[in-house]
C-alpha cells in the first residue's frame, strides 16, 4: 500500500521498545534504579509524580526526561547513567524479547526491497545491547539513537537521519514511521513521512496515537506488511 498521496513506501523506520521489542516493563524498572540513585524512594509522593511523567512521555529521549525531572544537568546525567546501567543489566538477564511477528515482518519488508531502520530513545550502547541480546545484528539495514541524529523524539531528527543516511527514498513521502507512542507519531509527522502508523503493543492507546498524528493505528508490527507492501 502507498502513503496517503499514493506514494510507494521505500523506507521503513521502526521504533524498538513497545513496537518491535517487548521489554516487560524494563523502562519503569530501570527508572526505579535511577530514582534510588538520586535518593528518590519508591512510594514517596515525588517518586509517584516522576513515574507518572515517565509513563506519559514514553518514547521521548531518556536524557531529556531526566533533565525535566531533576532540573539540573549533573543530576540528569547521573540519573541517565544509572538508568542505562540498570536497563543493560536487565536486558542481559533476559528481560526482553521480540514482539510477536517483528522478525518476520522485518524480513518480509527487506525481501520486498524496502530499507528498514531501527530507532530508539535510549543511548547507542543500550540500543546495541538490545540488538545483540536479540541476535538482530544483521536483521536491519541501520540502527539509530538520538546521539546519531541530533535530537530525540518528538523532533523529526531520527526519521530524517534514517532518510538521509540510507538514501533509500527520493522523498520523505516514501518513508513510513512506526511506533507505540505519541512521541513516535510526532516524529513521523514532523519528518513528513507518508505513513505514520501507531501500534497498540506499547505505551499509548489509539486515542493518544491519533491525537499525535497517526495516519493509521495497527494492532501490532505484524500488520505492517499489509499496509506498506
Amino acid at each position: 500500500m502507498a502513503g496517503q498521496d499514493g506514494t510507494k513506501t521505500k523506507l521503513v523506520v521502526l521504533d524498538m521498545a513497545g513496537t518491535t521489542v517487548a521489554d516487560g516493563g524494563l523502562v519503569e524498572m530501570a527508572f526505579e534504579a535511577a530514582a534510588r540513585e538520586l535518593g528518590v524512594e519508591p512510594g514517596s509522593e515525588r517518586h509517584d509524580a516522576m513515574l507518572a511523567d515517565v509513563r506519559a512521555t514514553m518514547g521521548e529521549s531518556k536524557i531529556t526526561v531526566f533533565r525535566r525531572l531533576f532540573g539540573e544537568e549533573t543530576l540528569a546525567q547521573r540519573a541517565n547513567v544509572a538508568f542505562e546501567a540498570a536497563y543493560d543489566r536487565l536486558v542481559g538477564e533476559g528481560h526482553c524479547a521480540p514482539i510477536e511477528g517483528a522478525e518476520a515482518t522485518i524480513a518480509r519488508l527487506r525481501d520486498a526491497g524496502l530499507t528498514v531502520v531501527l530507532t530508539t530513545g535510549f543511548s547507542g550502547s543500550t540500543q546495541q545491547r538490545i540488538i545483540e541480546a536479540l541476535g538482530w545484528q544483521k536483521l536491519v539495514d541501520l540502527a539509530l539513537c538520538p546521539a546519531d541524529a541530533g535530537r530525540g523524539r518528538p523532533y523529526p531528527d531520527l526519521a530524517l537521519a534514517a532518510f538521509l543516511r540510507t538514501g533509500a527514498a527520493d522523498s520523505v513521502a516514501e518513508m513510513a514511521v512506526l511506533g507505540d507512542t505519541g512521541y513516535d507519531m510526532q516524529c513521523g509527522v514532523r519528518s513528513g513521512a507518508g505513513i505514520v502508523a501507531g501500534v497498540l503493543t506499547g505505551a499509548h492507546d489509539a486515542v493518544r496515537l491519533r491525537e499525535d498524528g497517526a495516519t493509521h493505528v495497527l494492532a501490532s508490527v505484524a500488520d505492517l506488511p499489509a499496509l506498506v507492501l
